[in-house]
């Protein structure tokens, strides 16, 4: 590639001069990453404990755990480290390898939802089909298409930007995000533009919109069926649609915010909703499913030993 660019350095213009309030930041940011590791790594450690949650909504939960400690790998290190440091510059390379990081982490999150979805649907649809559809070959296959693909989709993302000349250096961004980094660039972006577009198109096509009409057949067949099915149905899905939304909102605010001006929010507040889809999953998805869904809650309290004598 050569020497292409005029910049090899970035420089993360959302951490502005916050003073003596670093360390406070800096502090709620570790105590924030602490958590979400503890809470992903007891249920990752407990799914593959427990032989009793080796069933298919289990596995895809832990693959979702596994992909979110991945993700808040590649945003927490780098936040805290910028958050105490006097200068918030950062390399290409550093800053590619960020993009890649956290844009695989977003794909394989809509994937792995839309994944656990689809087994609900089959789940409470069609019972009787489900182990015969729910097999080992296809629950692997699931999860490593999940993440290949998102691995892959962003390797070429990440080769389409390498080509590009950058004739800025300032990205009012707390991290890389290659929608902004894309805006600096002084060369020609058809390739990448319409490379996202395509990407924004499948994922969509793939994830979301299988997602809502898997909920929504759910919904009709629970209309149709006992009270106990109903109860069943609801402590099952429920925290995978907060899940869902809560995901879904954040990636679309941060969507928004690239392409309209968003001067008018408070900094603090704009920089949260920014980091928004990246710390909140990881840090309440554990919570949520381990309160909501019983047989997960039984396995924590038994590896914990907290399990009541008799």
């Amino acid at each position: 590639m050569g020497n292409s660019t005029h910049f090899k350095v970035f420089r993360l213009a959302a951490y502005g001069d916050i003073g003596q309030l670093k360390y406070c930041y800096f502090a709620v940011v570790t105590v924030l990453y602490f958590a979400i590791i503890l809470a992903n790594a007891l249920l990752i450690g407990v799914i593959c404990i427990e032989r009793s949650l080796h069933e298919p909504m289990y596995l895809f939960l832990c693959a979702l755990f596994v992909n979110q400690l991945y993700g808040s790998t590649g945003l927490f290190p780098a936040l805290m480290f910028y958050l105490l440091s006097d200068t918030h510059d950062i390399s290409l390379l550093y800053c590619y390898l960020q993009i890649y990081v956290l844009y695989s982490c977003a794909l394989t999150e809509f994937s792995n939802l839309a994944i656990i979805s689809y087994d609900r649907y089959i789940s409470i649809c069609y019972p009787l089909r489900y182990n015969n559809i729910m097999t080992p070959k296809i629950i692997c296959g699931l999860i490593l298409l999940s993440w290949l693909t998102s691995f892959f989709i962003n390797a070429v993302n990440i080769f389409l930007s390498l080509r590009l000349k950058f004739c800025g250096k300032v990205l009012d961004r707390l991290y890389c995000d290659n929608y902004s980094v894309v805006k600096l660039a002084c060369s020609n972006t058809m390739l990448n533009n319409v490379w996202g577009l395509l990407v924004t198109a499948v994922y969509v096509s793939c994830t979301i919109f299988p997602t809502i009409y898997s909920y929504v057949r759910i919904l009709q067949i629970c209309l149709k069926s006992s009270k106990e099915t109903k109860q069943k149905a609801f402590n099952t899905c429920t925290p995978h649609i907060a899940s869902m939304l809560n995901f879904l909102f954040g990636c679309l605010f941060v969507i928004l915010q690239g392409r309209y001006e968003t001067a008018d929010f408070p900094p603090i507040l704009r920089n949260i909703l920014f980091v928004n889809f990246l710390i909140c999953p990881p840090l309440f998805n554990p919570f949520m499913y381990g309160i909501r869904m019983v047989k997960i809650r039984h396995a924590c309290k038994k590896v914990l030993g907290l399990n009541p004598k008799t």
